[in-house]
Order: structure tokens, then C-alpha cells, then sequence
């Protein structure tokens, strides 16, 4: 897509710091880190979300998210790796091609917001009604 920057990124038209590359995936230091190592892994086929990437590229980008923590693990030696892809505005993508954040966890750095909610006891029956609805809708689709 002509006007996507992570397209760009993949033809060369815009520099990055390359961590690794094969046929299908290309994975780069994210340029506004939120922690040391915090690196991108997208298709280099476009697609906007987990609703329209095809299977083989999904595939492809988890083979690699796989390979590339194993990286940042050995060279960073984090106390954990955070992974985290985001989809529609709603959910705060802001690039709308899809990506996978691996984001090293560095002691003593606060926790990442989206991983440390509170825990709090849910409506069973509110549960129960909306797991029915998704699996409607799956069995229907």
C-alpha cells in the first residue's frame, strides 16, 4: 500500500534498524521504544489487522516473533518480553498494518498498563451470555 509508512519501511523508502528479515516477515527497532529493544514484526505483505492477515503471514510473523525474542532475550537478558498487537483504532493502533511489539521488560521499569489490571470478579451470567454469542457466531460464519 503506497501510503502505509511500515510498507515504506519494507521497500526501503524510509530507514529503519533491521533485527532480522526472510520472504514474508520484517522485523525493526521500534523508533519510539518504550523500552530498550522494544522491536516491530509485520508481514511484508500488507494487511491492516488480525481480520485481514492472511494465515501463512500470521504464521510466518509468530515463527519469527519466536526468533527475534530469543535475541532480545540472549543479548538484553530481560526479566520478561511483553507481546502485544493492537487492532482498529479503538484498541489504540495507530499504523494500520499489522505488528507485533515485543517489549522487553526491564526491572525495576513500571508495569505496562495493559498488563496489570485490576482483578476483579465478573457477572457469570454476563459471561456466559456473551461466550454464547461468540460461538454463534463462529459456528455460524
Amino acid at each position: 500500500m503506497k501510503d502505509c509508512i511500515f510498507c515504506k519501511i519494507i521497500n526501503g523508502e524510509i530507514p529503519s534498524f533491521k533485527v532480522y528479515e526472510d520472504n514474508r516477515v520484517f522485523a525493526f527497532m521500534d523508533i519510539n521504544p518504550i523500552s530498550p529493544g522494544h522491536t516491530l514484526i509485520i508481514p511484508k505483505n500488507h494487511a491492516a489487522n488480525l481480520m485481514e492477515i492472511s494465515n501463512e503471514d500470521l504464521a510466518a510473523v509468530h515463527k519469527a516473533s519466536k526468533k527475534v525474542m530469543a535475541g532480545i532475550v540472549a543479548t538484553l537478558q530481560p526479566s520478561g518480553v511483553a507481546c502485544l498487537q493492537l487492532n482498529g483504532a479503538g484498541a489504540n493502533q495507530v499504523v494500520f498494518h499489522y505488528h507485533l511489539h515485543l517489549i522487553p521488560r526491564i526491572p525495576g521499569e513500571p508495569d505496562l498498563p495493559v498488563s496489570g489490571w485490576e482483578i476483579k470478579p465478573g457477572d457469570m451470567g454476563e459471561i456466559k451470555a456473551t461466550a454464547e454469542k461468540i460461538s454463534g457466531a463462529l459456528n455460524n460464519g
